[in-house]
């Protein structure tokens, strides 16, 4: 019998826990970025001159200056945040081009809980930064008949997350997997690195938004 859990199929089951392949495969990428963490670690305290050690300080930096640009101000916490959510998103969709592997992000289930931390990590940062009354009286303003307004808002914003990068994942992995079907491997290579260039792209988008999102939570007491 083929089961199968949000439209993705069951490969065995873990007692009660049916382990589908998209969660093998966002195990697998989660595994991979772990131990690219640790070596890029231990080549910054062994050799800070090296080329991975450059590459580790690049991507730090680059994601930093991100998010300073986009809240105003430096923000390690959000980094670590969106920094994750950027090389795991992107990692899932480089990974999308091995032969017979499917992106985790062209599961609207794995696309949906990216947007649900997103959505969690709003008024975790807002209260953080302003207190809980300071975080829930911006939703009572310019007015409180705007509160159903500003709920409504961070909901859809959620799902639009979802929905804007499951389609755009799957879609061109779609495209990729029918030419190669059709054609063969040689003839959609190009194809194939566009379709590596615009899921990179989608993981830089999702990063933007959900640091917007953030930072606005953290920064609305300063607009008022």
């Amino acid at each position: 019998m083929n089961l199968r859990v949000f439209g993705d199929p069951v490969l065995f089951e873990l007692g009660p826990v049916p382990v589908t392949e998209t969660m093998v495969t966002s195990l697998g990428v989660s595994l991979a970025l772990v131990g690219v963490a640790a070596a890029m670690r231990s080549s910054l305290s062994r050799n800070p001159q090296g080329w991975l050690s450059t590459v580790a300080l690049m991507a730090v930096e680059w994601l930093d200056k991100l998010v300073t640009d986009i809240v105003g101000h430096p923000q390690p916490g959000v980094t670590v945040v969106t920094g994750s959510l950027f090389l795991f998103i992107a990692a899932c969709n480089v990974a999308g081009q091995l032969p017979s592997t499917h992106p985790a992000t062209g599961s609207l289930s794995t696309t949906s809980a990216l947007a649900a931390v997103v959505f969690l990590a709003v008024p975790f940062a807002g209260i953080h930064a302003r207190g809980l009354r300071g975080y829930l009286w911006h939703y009572f303003r310019p007015n409180p008949l705007f509160l159903p307004l500003h709920l409504i808002s961070e909901l859809s914003r959620t799902l639009a997350l979802s929905v804007r990068l499951f389609g755009n994942v799957m879609s061109g992995h779609l495209v990729v997997g029918l030419l190669v079907a059709l054609a063969g491997f040689l003839v959609p290579t190009p194809m194939m690195a566009l379709d590596v260039l615009i899921g990179l792209l989608q993981a830089y988008i999702f990063t933007v938004l959900s640091t917007v999102y953030i930072g606005a939570a953290i920064s609305a007491e300063e607009e008022a």
